[in-house]
């Protein structure tokens, strides 16, 4: 089980700004407020879309557009430092792998929340068992097919059971604007490092920092011990 009395240093004032500022601005309605939010972060990333969200929630993407999947073309390529490289079927993550099934907030360092969220899913440990992790990996990269963002956790974060790839969510599948058809949930940090689009998962040697991480946000994201917020734990 990984400690959660890991902090970082608080983010850059300009992203706290941008982002905090996304955060007031909520769910945007109209091209002239999308164009005025694209504005204000422009200094510290490209943001693609905020979307009306319904249930709380709001829908960040740092692409202009993503591709969508079926789960019938849907396939999650595993690799890296494993024993047995493969890629995995929307219907094997559903089927053929244990199920896990959980009942947790999501939270955005932007400061908004959504509670008691239901998840179903593989947990993450049960699939690094499906392809047989080697004793020389140190962390797990994720990466978005959306082509450009990326994720990453220690091994031993990667290993807690609370780290979910996702299949489904609020008691159905997961939809295209939220990230699907399969999506990376990591419970106890913020939303940034749960992974919308998933589409590989790498065994790698040493953590390598995401795509907000780069921009100055925490590696390590525990809710409410990093980025400078005190927020509930989810």
């Amino acid at each position: 089980m990984a400690s959660e009395d890991v902090e970082g240093t608080p983010v850059g004032r300009r992203i706290v700004l941008g982002m905090l500022g996304l955060g007031a601005v909520g769910v945007a309605v109209g091209a002239g407020l999308q164009e005025k939010v694209n504005t204000a972060l422009a200094p510290v990333g490209d943001l693609g879309q905020v979307l009306p969200g319904a249930g709380g929630f709001r829908f960040y993407s740092v692409v202009d557009s993503v591709e969508r999947r079926t789960p019938q073309s849907y396939r999650l390529e595993v690799g890296g430092l494993v024993e047995r490289p493969r890629a995995f079927t929307f219907e094997e993550l559903r089927q053929a792998l244990p199920q896990t099934r959980m009942t947790k907030d999501f939270q955005c360092v932007t400061g908004w929340r959504v509670d008691d969220v239901a998840w179903v899913g593989v947990a993450l440990p049960d699939l690094l068992d499906a392809v047989g992790v080697r004793p020389e990996a140190r962390a797990v990269r994720f990466r978005s097919f959306d082509g450009v963002y990326t994720e990453s956790l220690t091994l031993e974060q990667a290993r807690r059971r609370d780290v979910l790839v996702a299949t489904g969510m609020l008691g159905g599948p997961v939809t295209h604007d939220h990230g699907g058809p399969v999506r990376l949930y990591v419970a106890p940090m913020y939303a940034y490092k749960s992974l919308k689009w998933l589409g590989g998962i790498e065994l790698t040697h040493k953590v390598v920092p995401g795509y907000w991480e780069r921009r100055g946000y925490d590696v390590d994201a525990w809710v409410g011990r990093s980025n400078g917020r005190d927020d509930e734990p989810t």
